[in-house]
C-alpha cells in the first residue's frame, strides 16, 4: 500500500541520515579545493561523469568504497562528500541527472540491492548547497520533473506497492528537502506508469499518498 511503501522510504532516510552524521568528518556545506590524491573511500578518486551547468561544471568522482561530488565554477572549486556511495550505491555515467534554472537541481542517483538511492545538489542565487533528504526508488527509476510547475525541479521516483509484493507500481513526488507532494494512481505495471521509463507525471494526475 502507498502508505507502508512512503513509511518504508522514509525510514531508509532516517537510517542513511543517521550514518552520515555518525561520521567524524561529515559537513552540511562544500569544503574548497581539490586535491590530486583526494580519496574516496580507501582509493584515489576518479572522475565518473561530469555535468554542464550553467557556468559550472558538477562532477562525480568515485573510489572504492566511496565518492565525492566536485562543483567547479566562478566562485571556485567545492566538494562534497557523497553519502549513497558511501552506502553502497553503484555510481557510473548515468548518475547524474541536471536541471538548470534560476534555482538548478542535480540529482546523484545509484543502485543498491534492487532500488534506487539519491541524493540532491541545489544552486540558489550562485551557491552549491546539498540537501540532507536521501530519496529512495523500489521500482527501477529515479529522476527530475517539475511536476508542481514552480520553476524548481522535484524527485520523481518509481515505487512498487503492496510491499513489493505484487506488480503494481506508483510514482511519487517530492520537493527538494524531501516533503512528499503526492503520488499517482497506481498501475498494474510500471511499464504503464506515465511516461515510463521515465516517468513525468502532470500535477492533475497527483493525489494524496494513501492506502489504495
Amino acid at each position: 500500500m502507498l502508505v507502508t511503501a512512503a513509511a518504508a522510504a522514509a525510514v531508509v532516510v532516517a537510517g542513511l541520515t543517521y550514518a552520515f552524521l555518525q561520521r567524524p568528518d561529515h559537513t552540511d556545506s562544500a569544503q574548497p579545493g581539490t586535491d590530486a590524491t583526494m580519496r574516496c573511500g580507501t582509493t584515489v578518486c576518479q572522475s565518473v561523469v561530469g555535468r554542464s551547468v550553467g557556468k559550472d561544471l558538477v562532477e562525480l568522482l568515485g573510489g572504492t568504497g566511496g565518492g565525492r561530488i566536485r562543483v567547479t565554477g566562478e566562485s571556485g572549486t567545492f566538494i562534497f562528500e557523497m553519502t549513497i556511495a558511501e552506502t553502497g550505491a553503484t555510481i557510473n555515467d548515468k548518475s547524474l541527472v541536471c536541471q538548470e534554472a534560476a534555482t538548478s537541481v542535480c540529482l546523484v542517483r545509484g543502485a543498491q540491492a534492487g532500488k534506487w538511492l539519491g541524493e540532491v545538489l541545489v544552486s540558489r542565487r550562485g551557491t552549491w548547497s546539498r540537501e540532507q533528504t536521501t530519496y529512495l526508488a523500489s521500482a527501477g527509476y529515479l529522476g527530475l520533473h517539475d511536476v508542481n510547475e514552480d520553476g524548481v525541479a522535484d524527485v520523481v521516483a518509481a515505487q512498487l506497492a503492496c510491499d513489493g509484493q505484487c506488480n503494481n507500481a506508483f510514482v511519487q513526488v517530492s520537493s527538494i528537502g524531501g516533503k512528499i507532494i503526492g503520488c499517482t494512481t497506481p498501475a498494474p505495471a510500471r511499464d504503464q506508469l506515465p511516461g515510463w521509463p521515465a516517468p513525468a507525471p502532470k500535477m492533475s494526475q497527483i493525489r494524496p499518498c494513501a492506502d489504495s
